[in-house]
């Protein structure tokens, strides 16, 4: 069977939830988001990884090495990186797996400069201002692809 392994993916500032502009955000920790993920992950029969970060470096690394971890997707918030990192929009393009990106708001009802994604050309689909249930939302797809993966074969 195909790996069900997934691995999500927090950018800069994520690790402030609860606390950080709650009124766009939500009051949920990234903890409880994770916990809520991991949970839904063992429902779907997906074994669902959670790492943060406020270093594009790291980020990077984690991406590069998802293939050789046996991850079978990605579910990456870029936070700030979405609008401005070309690093890792290439990173993201430049690996086998496929991503989905997610993010709590809706940029596109936010200031300008949240409007653009470098990212989200090079990702499978982007899912935005559903809170935290838009990780949800992206868990569920990928366990549709990897269940339509492993009945076509």
């Amino acid at each position: 069977m195909a790996p069900r392994r997934i691995l999500v993916l927090h950018g800069p500032n994520l690790n402030l939830l609860g606390t950080r502009e709650p009124e766009v955000y939500g009051r949920l920790t990234l903890n409880e988001i994770d916990s809520r993920l991991k949970h839904r992950g063992q429902e779907l029969g997906l074994d669902v990884v959670c790492r943060q970060s406020n270093t594009e470096g790291q980020l990077l690394d984690w991406l590069h090495e998802a293939t050789t971890e046996g991850f079978a997707g990605i579910i990456i918030n870029p936070a700030a990186f979405t609008h401005y990192s070309i690093a890792l929009r290439d990173a993201l393009a430049a690996i086998p797996l496929a991503a989905i990106e997610v993010h709590l708001s809706n940029p596109a009802a936010r200031e300008e400069f949240r409007r653009q994604s470098v990212t989200a050309p090079v990702c499978l689909g982007s899912i935005s201002g559903l809170g935290p249930d838009s990780y949800l939302v992206a868990l569920e797809a990928w366990r549709l692809r990897l269940d339509q993966a492993a009945d076509s074969n």
